[in-house]
């Protein structure tokens, strides 16, 4: 390539990407890869509150699943987790800096996909002003509650069940609720209701209830491998409570510093919570509270058959471990 080839190339309008199947790679293959779907039967059934059209339910939807495979590749990466969906993580497969690159381009295309929400409004640009203030308002307290986990992880210091309970609040309530919220926004039926207290009291259940499937529930054993939480040095909901209701034995922290991958150390844990401190116990209790609790909010919201067979699905019992 000559002098002048070079300054003609360097001098032409910059015109964007134009092959991002490369740079999206790692993305590609997380979303190939596809989980349980709950949060996309859970918004299908809030819709039956709030009608919003389906083309905006489409875009709401993708908006969704592209923060929601960009946050778990993230996450794998800051926990260290070999396994996601029972398939090697994205960064095992690409490396690290092109599966951060990759979530962090997501993060970009989301705002270009919000573009195209409520064009035919014509209020435009004040709704998307504020669809935008709610997703930049959202993401930053899921990354502010992943951040406390990592501290509490890297510190070994275990948080109180409602510093727990905050943390999640942010950390996993976060993308339900930017679901929840751009569907308010665009919402043709009550207009009136305000939903993000039943979504924040769902995002509470599911966490809690997926802090006990990690610990106790083989299948998840197989997605994701047995007792990861354990292995990642996690302070997860039973973890918690094992610590703090027994602070004279070391025997939980001990192991989390160990960050142990071998089964008997991952066992001894499991049978402490489960016969010293009774935690496994104590969180079926929990759960089950908060989903009395959210079928009042069901109620008080008018009633949702849909999202009552969801969460009766969601229950915890013996059946739920087999």
């Amino acid at each position: 390539m000559s002098l002048t080839d070079v300054l003609s190339a360097a001098s032409k309008r910059w015109s964007g990407p134009r092959d991002e199947a490369g740079i999206l790679d790692p993305f590609t293959y997380i979303a190939s890869h596809p989980g349980n779907g709950v949060r996309e039967h859970l918004l299908s059934a809030f819709n039956l509150w709030m009608d919003v059209p389906q083309a905006e339910m489409e875009i709401i939807g993708k908006v969704v699943g592209m923060l929601h495979n960009a946050s778990l590749m993230l996450d794998d990466i800051e926990d260290s987790s070999q396994l996601r969906r029972g398939k090697p993580a994205a960064h095992t497969v690409y490396g690290i800096p092109l599966t951060v690159n990759a979530a962090t381009y997501i993060h970009v295309m989301v705002y270009q996909e919000l573009s195209h929400l409520g064009s035919h409004r014509r209020e435009y640009r004040d709704f998307i002003t504020a669809v935008t203030g709610c997703i930049i308002e959202e993401l930053g307290c899921l990354h502010y509650g992943q951040g406390l986990d990592i501290i509490w992880r890297d510190s070994f210091r275990c948080p109180t069940e409602a510093e727990y309970i905050d943390m999640v609040k942010n950390k996993t309530g976060g993308l339900l609720r930017i679901g929840v919220k751009l569907m308010m926004a665009c919402s043709t039926a009550n207009l009136d209701k305000d939903y993000v207290t039943l979504v924040d009291l769902i995002g509470v259940f599911y966490q809690i209830r997926d802090d006990y499937l990690n610990l106790r529930s083989p299948i998840y054993s197989a997605n994701k491998g047995f007792a990861e939480d354990l292995e990642e040095g996690k302070f997860s909901f039973p973890i918690v409570h094992g610590v703090q209701a027994n602070t004279s034995n070391p025997l939980i922290l001990d192991v989390l510093k160990n960050r142990p991958a071998m089964l008997t150390l991952k066992t001894e844990v499991i049978q402490y919570l489960e016969h010293e401190t009774k935690s496994f116990d104590y969180t079926v209790s929990v759960l089950d509270a908060l989903q009395v609790q959210i079928g009042k909010e069901i109620q008080a919201l008018g009633g949702n058959m849909e999202l009552s067979t969801i969460m009766d699905v969601l229950h915890v019992d013996d059946q739920t471990l087999n």
